[in-house]
C-alpha cells in the first residue's frame, strides 16, 4: 500500500470515529466558506446594482452646450455618447424655447417624449405620454395656472426672436409678423415635485413646426450604468475632445453612490473577517478538544517511535480535509445565499463566478490550517510517559 493511500486512510477513519466533532468543524466551516463566497459574490457584483438602484433618481450625467456654441446638434450628441463608458441605458435631448399662451409667457420643451421615461423614471403622468403629432404633457403647475385637464385643447403662439424684437411693447397675441400658432390636445399631466412641472413638452417635431428651424438642443439628460471612476473619465474625455458639448455629473446621484458603496464595501469586508475569525475560533476548539481525548494514542505512537512530524502531519490532514470538504460546498452554497441578497435587498439578479470556487476553498484551507496550529503543536508536546502511566 502506498503512504499516501494509507495517509488518506488514516485521516478518514480518523474523522469518521469523530463525526459528532467533526461535523460540528465541517459545519463552522462550510457557514464560513457560505458567507465569504456569498459576500464576495455580492460585494463583486455590488457597483453594477448600486448602479441600478440611483439610475431609478434621474440621470446622472448631463450635457450642455459649449462655451462656443448656443446649442448641441444631434451629431455632437451621439459623438459624446460614443465616448462614454458605460451601459448607456438612457439619452433625451430637450430644446427648450418661450412661447406665449393668451398672452402669458411659457416655456416648451421638445424631446423625444417615448424616451423621457428612460432617464426619468420617477415621472408620474396622469393620462398618458403624447403618442402622435398634435399632443402635449402639460407640468403639473402650468396645469394648475391655465386650469388645463387631460384632454383639453390649449394654442401655443411663437414669434421668432427677430420678429419679438420688432414687436417690442406690442400684445404679441396680436397680428404679429412671423407669429406662429399650434393647438395641440393635453394628453397627460406631469407630476414631478420639480422644475419640470413648469413646462410644457411637446414632440421634436412638433417643437420644429412651431419654431421653424432646425433643433437645437440645451440639455441631454443620459443614465450611464458605470462607478464614479469610469464617469469621471468620460466626462474628461469628452471634455478634451473640443465636440461642441460640455459634459457634466450630477453630483447629488454619482457622490451618494460613492458614499454608500464604500460604506457597504467596508460592512462587507467587516462581516468577512468577523465570520472568518469565528470559524478560526470554532475549529480550533474542535480540534483542541480531539487533541485532549487522543493524548493516550498519541503517547502511545510516540513511544513505538512515531516522529513529532508525522502526528503533525495527520492532525494538520484532517484539518485540511475539512477545510476542503467545507470550502466546496460553501462555495455552492455562497450563491444561493448572494442570490437571496441580491433579489431582496438590491431586486436584482446575480451571476455564478466559477473563479469563486478555488479562491474560497483556498482560504478554507488556509483558516483552518492557522487554527490546527496550536492544537497540533499541543499534540507534539505530550510526553508518552506521563500519558502511558495515566497521568
Amino acid at each position: 500500500m502506498k503512504r499516501s493511500t494509507m495517509y488518506m486512510r488514516m485521516i478518514t477513519a480518523s474523522l469518521a470515529r469523530r463525526k459528532s466533532r467533526m461535523l460540528v468543524a465541517l459545519l463552522a466551516v462550510t457557514v464560513g466558506a457560505t458567507i465569504l463566497a456569498g459576500l464576495v459574490m455580492v460585494y463583486y457584483d455590488m457597483p453594477r446594482q448600486m448602479g441600478e438602484q440611483f439610475l431609478a433618481y434621474g440621470a446622472n450625467m448631463i450635457f450642455v452646450p459649449s462655451s462656443e456654441s448656443d446649442g448641441m446638434t444631434r451629431d455632437e450628441i451621439d459623438g459624446a455618447v460614443a465616448q462614454i463608458d458605460g451601459k448607456v441605458e438612457g439619452v433625451i435631448s430637450y430644446c427648450y424655447d418661450s412661447a406665449t399662451i393668451n398672452d402669458a409667457p411659457v416655456i416648451v420643451a421638445g424631446c423625444d417624449l417615448a424616451a423621457t421615461l428612460d432617464t426619468s423614471p420617477y415621472w408620474q403622468i396622469e393620462g398618458a405620454l403624447p403618442a402622435k403629432g398634435g399632443e402635449i404633457l402639460v407640468g403639473l403647475n402650468q396645469a394648475d395656472f391655465f386650469s388645463l385637464k387631460v384632454g383639453d385643447s390649449v394654442t401655443i403662439s411663437y414669434i421668432p426672436p427677430d420678429a419679438k424684437a420688432v414687436a417690442e411693447g406690442a400684445n404679441l397675441n396680436g397680428d404679429v409678423e412671423g407669429k406662429v400658432e399650434k393647438t395641440f390636445t393635453v394628453s397627460g399631466l406631469l407630476d414631478t415635485g420639480s422644475t419640470e412641472e413648469d413646462y410644457f413638452f411637446i414632440s421634436e417635431g412638433d417643437m420644429a413646426e412651431l419654431i421653424g428651424t432646425d433643433l437645437t438642443y440645451n440639455v441631454t439628460e443620459l443614465r450611464v450604468n458605470a462607478d464614479s471612476d469610469a464617469l469621471a473619465a468620460s466626462v474628461e474625455r469628452i471634455r478634451q475632445s473640443n465636440s461642441g458639448v460640455s459634459p457634466q455629473l450630477v453630483k447629488r446621484i454619482t457622490e451618494s453612490q460613492t458614499t454608500v458603496l464604500s460604506k457597504l464595501s467596508a460592512l462587507v469586508l467587516l462581516v468577512t473577517i468577523i465570520v472568518l475569525a469565528l470559524t478560526m475560533i470554532c475549529v480550533a476548539t474542535t480540534m483542541t478538544a480531539v487533541v485532549t481525548e487522543r493524548r493516550r494514542e498519541i503517547g502511545l505512537r510516540k513511544a513505538l517511535g512515531a516522529s513529532d512530524k508525522s502526528i503533525m502531519l495527520e492532525f494538520m490532514g484532517e484539518g485540511l480535509m475539512l477545510g476542503l470538504i467545507g470550502g466546496l460546498i460553501g462555495s455552492l452554497l455562497g450563491f444561493g445565499f448572494a442570490y437571496l441578497v441580491s433579489t431582496n435587498v438590491f431586486n436584482s439578479t446575480i451571476t455564478f463566478l466559477p473563479a469563486l470556487i478555488p479562491i474560497t476553498v483556498l482560504v478554507a484551507l488556509a483558516v483552518t490550517a492557522l487554527a490546527c496550529i496550536m492544537p497540533v503543536r499541543n499534540a507534539t508536546k505530550v510526553d508518552p510517559a506521563l500519558v502511558l502511566k495515566g497521568e
